[in-house]
């Protein structure tokens, strides 16, 4: 097994041990497992629970963009626009994009 030497804050430092003593496991097995998480490892863990928040956030997005779209369809184009420039402005990909690189539909 690989050997790995870092830096702590203090308080860090603490909280870690309190939370390794309280999960009942050593220092060391408790950030292994916290960086299996955070890489992936755990299919209901970290990553999983982004998944999820995507996921609903995607579907409450899509039920108010039919809403807004049946009664107002100006007010539907001009927030896709303003959508789009705040992708753009934070170099996130806008559904243009992704369609171009053949990851997403444009409808």
């Amino acid at each position: 097994m690989a050997k790995l030497s870092l830096r702590l804050d203090d308080a860090l430092y603490d909280r870690l041990l309190a939370s390794a003593d309280a999960a009942g496991m050593t220092p060391s097995a408790y950030i292994r497992e916290a960086l299996e998480q955070l890489n992936g490892a755990d299919p209901f863990g970290f990553h999983a629970r982004f998944d999820e928040l995507h996921s609903t956030v995607i579907q409450i997005l899509a039920i108010l963009a039919s809403d807004v779209g049946a009664r107002d369809p100006r007010a539907l184009a001009k927030g896709m626009e303003d959508t789009h420039r705040l992708l753009r402005e934070r170099g996130l990909p806008t559904g243009d994009a992704l369609a171009r690189q053949g990851g997403g539909r444009m409808s």
